[in-house]
């Protein structure tokens, strides 16, 4: 008998991996001590997926993308990956609206797929966020020093590179930035919201302010061979621009902190995603059409450089100002996303709890917003990253194709759930988000796909060692099985 019960029981926990969270118990769990507090509307989650999306991508890898890889298809290469976005975003709306919870793809996971799943893809996210924030901080000390420089405050090269770097021994304005962040994150989310809001404003006016000067300056013939790489050159230039999209995700993981969030959080999810795609398009279409595509091979600031290029060198300037608001909010919403994925998975028990503590005063992840500026000022200050752009790439990707998959999972197995916004068209809308994320994750480099198996595979050895026995679901399941027997 005794060997029986013990078969029952390792089967009980061989099941409990797939076992789901239940919405109720989800959501549930926003109340009280260890929810956080609700201070978003719509307005507010517009600006932060706009804060997450236009940085990096827009002020950096449009360039490298025209010169390696697209050349003026550079909008086509935008409109491939808005539209991947898109069908995901539709997934992500639908999953924000029914379970509006902190943890974003996590949680989702959790509750269509199973816990199994919601690990593989909160250690997913852990990678993408991480990785990007020590590397956003990165080319935020970057802009920094640069614009230093040309205003003749010229910092010493030991503080302000990596070890490897010439020069280098510690990135100091890295460290202070991430520093800078934490602490507003710690201060509140609606001062933190409020700053965001006014950095949105700033560099979506100098973005503004590019198109007003060099739309003037657009000759056609720029434009012209508009595919010099093939047509597989623009997709593997969609692959390398969709870091530029990263982010309208975070959005999603403000769900517990957000106003009526069956209603804002789809809003706020598809109207910054829109709005980003447009402005996306528009600047790359007069990017390479002021400035000949070749022209960006050598140039890390490509919108600054057009400027200079035809003689406009104030805004020249302007640009990279509106480049450092850009990079720095992009820094603030990443880090807020990384703070509280860790919070929902510190609540259910795959990471340590010490993860999970709320302040009395504020309701903000303390444990988890200072662990995480710890672990990334070491990394940005001390590491030279490289290759991030297409980490970060397919950990987002793999991300939105487990969601979208769970929404159709989720519609099969529980169709009476009460859903405030429906993904339209599912069996259609799913499987172009799974194949259009696809198509462009086997369009990244070799090694990167390499780093994330092995990454995967850290995952697994953690998950059986750790997560599955401090499992808050699992742990219930166990101790179900055994009050059976």
């Amino acid at each position: 008998m005794k060997l029986f019960f013990q078969h029952q029981k390792e089967e009980t926990l061989a099941v409990s991996i797939f076992k789901t969270k239940p919405i109720a118990s989800l959501i549930a769990e926003t109340e009280g001590k260890q929810g956080l507090k609700k201070a978003l509307g719509a307005t507010d989650l517009t600006l932060l997926g706009i804060g997450a999306v236009i940085g990096t991508g827009i002020f950096v890898l449009t360039g490298v993308a025209a010169a390696n890889y697209s050349g003026p298809a550079l909008v086509v290469s935008f409109i491939l990956s808005g539209l991947a976005c898109f069908f995901a975003a539709l997934c992500y709306a639908e999953f924000a609206s029914t379970v509006p919870v902190a943890g974003s793809a996590y949680t989702y996971s959790y509750a269509a797929l199973g816990e199994i799943w919601a690990w593989i893809i909160g250690w997913d996210l852990i990678l993408e966020y991480t990785v990007s924030i020590s590397a956003v901080a990165i080319g935020w000390s970057g802009y920094a020093v640069t614009l230093l420089n040309s205003v003749g405050i010229h910092l010493p090269a030991a503080l302000i590179g990596a070890p490897g770097t010439p020069g280098g021994f510690i990135n100091l304005p890295a460290m202070i930035i991430i520093a800078l962040i934490a602490w507003l994150l710690l201060s509140g989310v609606r001062q933190t919201s409020n700053l965001n809001g006014v950095i949105v404003f700033i560099k979506l006016a100098v973005i503004a302010l590019f198109i007003f000067l060099a739309v003037w300056h657009v000759h056609p013939s720029n434009w012209h061979p508009f595919m010099p790489y093939g047509f597989n050159g623009v997709v593997s230039g969609a692959a390398v621009i969709f870091f530029a999209y990263l982010g309208f995700d975070a959005v999603s993981t403000a769900a517990e902190e957000t106003k009526n969030p069956q209603k804002n959080l789809p809003r706020g999810i598809l109207f910054s995603l829109l709005i980003c795609t447009v402005l996306y398009i528009v600047v790359s279409g007069i990017l390479t059409g002021v400035v000949k595509y070749t022209a960006f091979k050598n140039t890390s600031a490509p919108v600054a450089y057009a400027l200079q290029q035809i003689g406009i060198n104030w805004g020249s300037a302007a640009v990279s100002i509106g480049a450092i608001c850009g990079i720095t909010s992009v820094l603030l919403v990443i880090m807020y996303g990384q703070t509280r994925i860790f919070f929902a998975m510190s609540r259910d028990g795959l990471i340590p709890k010490a993860f999970g503590k709320v302040s009395e005063k504020q309701k903000t992840p303390v444990s988890s917003t200072v662990i995480v500026a710890v672990a990334t000022m070491i990394m940005a200050g001390f590491l030279p990253i490289g290759i991030v752009a297409d980490l970060a790439n397919i950990g987002t990707l793999f991300a939105f194709m487990i969601v979208s998959i769970g929404v159709w999972v989720l519609r099969v197995k529980r169709p009476d759930l009460k859903r405030a916004f429906r993904t339209p068209w599912v069996p259609v809308v799913v499987p172009l988000a799974v194949l259009s994320c696809g198509y462009l994750v086997i369009h990244l480099q070799t090694a990167t796909l390499w780093r994330f198996v092995i990454w995967f595979a850290i995952g697994m050895v953690v998950y059986f060692s750790y997560s599955r026995r401090h499992s808050a679901l699992n742990q219930a399941t166990s101790d179900s099985a055994e009050h059976a027997s």
